[in-house]
Parts: structure tokens; sequence; C-alpha cells
């Protein structure tokens, strides 16, 4: 008996996440597949931090911290449920995009991420996901587009920067 195809679709609770959560159950639909949400995290001061002063209580608070903001992330992009596929969720302690690329490990998987597209600082200090994904996968990754709204809010926050109040220098 062959498996259903597995759609594997990262969560972070981000407008971009939710869309690609509907894309996913969407796809998931029309395939006649199942889909496995993941979220990843890791403990506060990244891997290295925690190896110097490990707090297992600490971490047990992160993990549970995770599990509660991928069933928010779930609960807040289908209110009643996900209705009419397969559905599973899983947190996965590590870096996003290998945490992605580790669950969906099967040749016919699909990988669904949201493409970020956060500012130009943000890229230079965290790299892109959608782009790690894409170059480390084994399975077809499918890329979804920012949400209009999402993109609007971006354009509004970057006009606002731009029109900020001008406070003179004190002794200047």
């Amino acid at each position: 008996m062959r498996q259903q195809r597995r759609i594997v679709v990262g969560v972070s609770g981000s407008l971009g996440s939710l869309a690609a959560l509907h894309q996913a159950v969407d796809e998931a639909r029309r395939a006649g597949g199942e889909v496995l949400a993941v979220l990843a995290w890791t403990p506060p001061g990244g891997e290295y931090g925690f190896r110097r002063s490990p707090c297992p209580p600490l971490l047990a608070a992160c993990r549970a911290a995770a599990v509660q903001r991928i069933r928010d992330a779930v609960g807040e992009a289908f209110p009643d449920g996900v209705v009419g596929v397969p559905f599973s969720c899983q947190v996965v302690r590590d870096d996003a995009g290998a945490a992605l690329v580790g669950s969906a490990d099967r040749a016919d998987d699909l990988l669904v991420v949201g493409a970020g597209g956060g500012g130009l600082l943000r890229r230079a200090l965290r790299p892109s996901v959608t782009a790690y994904c894409v170059q480390h996968a084994g399975c077809p990754v499918l890329s979804v587009p920012r949400p209009a709204l999402q993109r609007e809010l971006a354009a509004i926050e970057r006009r606002a920067a731009w029109h900020l109040p001008f406070e003179p220098v004190p002794g200047g």
C-alpha cells in the first residue's frame, strides 16, 4: 500500500507562515495527502549559549512555549479545526531551515514555506529560511508569497520610519 503524500509546512505564527499553512492544507486536499506542521525552536542564546550554562527547567519552558505557539498558530489559521485532511503538528529543537529540511525527508514530500521578505538588516542578520530550504531540501519546495496585508503593513512601516518627528540634539 502506498503512503499518502506528506506536505510539510513551516509554522511560526507570522502572517506568511499562516498563508503557507493554508496553502499546505489546500495542497493536501487537492492531492489527497497529509499535513505535518513544523515549528522550530532554539534555547535562548542558541545551542552554544545553552551548552555553556544548561538550565533544564528553562529548556522545558521553552519547549512548552513552542508547543503553545504552534497550537495558537493553527487555531488562528483554522478556528473551526482543520477539516478534510490528516493533520499533525511537531515542534523541533533546531534552526528553522534545518528543522524543515530534516522533517521533509522523503523524496515525494512537498515542503511549503512562507516567503519571508524581511528588511535588509533582518536578512543580513538571519539568512532566509526559504533560501535554505530551496538549497538543501531533497523534495520539491513551494514558496508561498507574503499575503497582501503583510506587504501593506510593511509599506506603512517603511513610510512611517521616514516621517518620524524631528528632535533636535540637546546642546546642538
